[in-house]
């Protein structure tokens, strides 16, 4: 390994996350014989195969999972360094890798947006999916810092709570309840349901809720986003709960309101974690404290996420 190079070893690191010569070797600028001639050299080094390929697939083996691990700390090691240089100069430059759940998108970038402007040294790379996908890169440690309604329960991590996250019962803006006070929960229980998928924070929290007082969701239909829910609402087919953020791009349309149920809003908050263990770099805890100042101006009025989005560099939707 003392032979190897940290070009060789950022070579590897971008096969093993690409599951490809080809693309790896796109997003280094290389041609695809020089990708595999270095990682042929690296592999001398080693003695031992890194990949394997099965049909067309390429799959780690033992060792290149081993050494995927190795790289993501080696890197993270000189960023933070890098970090720690330009601290000592009185600068912020950096990296920060923030992955959110998909909620989150509805106010994640306008607080993104002011930081990046603020830290322009900065570069921030944003993913956006659902809950499971965003545990299983938590888990995997994949990012500096994740956005979640709720933190998991079943792995160590440290939380930071920063907002509010109100959970609300949205109805089409026809809909009979509407302007009703104190709409009893029972009531409101016959109601069609559509939900999130099974492992959404949100539906986990209304499940509680109803369990607690011994009732069953009439659920009518599960929709894989917040976007295709809304539509199905304004639609007739049904009511759901949602985060309020999810209001801000829909306030001026007048096609949702939330109707007045006991119980609700479900009050919930927003977290900021990482695993335990785990030391946050200079630019992640900057974040982490421009995220408790900030927060405190976010409200639920209308802003289109692709104009806040437009501010950052880098930002994934799966």
């Amino acid at each position: 390994m003392r032979h190897s190079t940290i070009r060789q070893l950022e070579i590897f690191e971008a096969i093993a996350r690409h599951g490809s010569f080809t693309r790896a070797a796109e997003e280094l600028f290389l041609t695809q014989p020089t990708a595999s001639m270095q990682i042929k050299k690296l592999t001398d080094a080693i003695g031992l195969p890194l990949f394997e390929q099965i049909g067309k697939r390429i799959y780690l083996t033992d060792t290149g999972k081993a050494l995927q691990l190795t790289c993501r700390e080696i890197f993270d090691s000189l960023n933070n360094f890098e970090m720690l240089v330009s601290d000592t100069q009185g600068l912020k430059q950096g990296k920060l890798r923030l992955a959110v759940v998909t909620t989150a998108k509805y106010f994640a970038p306008r607080l993104l947006g002011p930081f990046c402007n603020q830290y322009p040294g900065i570069e921030v790379s944003l993913k956006v999916s659902n809950r499971e996908r965003i545990l299983e890169r938590l888990s995997e440690n994949l990012d500096d810092l994740y956005i979640l309604g709720q933190p998991p329960e079943n792995l160590d991590v440290v939380s930071d709570t920063f907002l509010d996250n109100p959970l609300v019962v949205l109805a089409p803006s026809t809909h009979p309840l509407v302007g009703k006070k104190k709409i009893p929960i029972t009531e409101i229980a016959k109601e069609p349901f559509i939900m999130r998928e099974p492992g959404s924070g949100t539906r986990m929290a209304v499940e509680r809720l109803f369990n607690k007082h011994n009732l069953k969701l009439n659920m009518r239909m599960e929709l894989g986003s917040n976007e295709a829910i809304k539509q199905a609402i304004v639609g007739g087919l049904g009511v759901s709960v949602l985060s309020r953020h999810t209001l801000a791009l829909d306030a001026a349309m007048g096609q949702l309101t939330t109707l007045d149920v006991e119980d609700f809003p479900i009050e919930r908050q927003w977290h900021a974690v990482h695993l335990m263990g785990k030391q946050p770099t200079i630019v992640a805890k900057t974040f982490l404290e421009y995220l408790h100042e900030a927060a405190g101006h976010v409200s639920d009025v209308p802003c289109r996420f692709a104009e806040m989005a437009g501010a950052c560099p880098l930002i994934e939707t799966n």
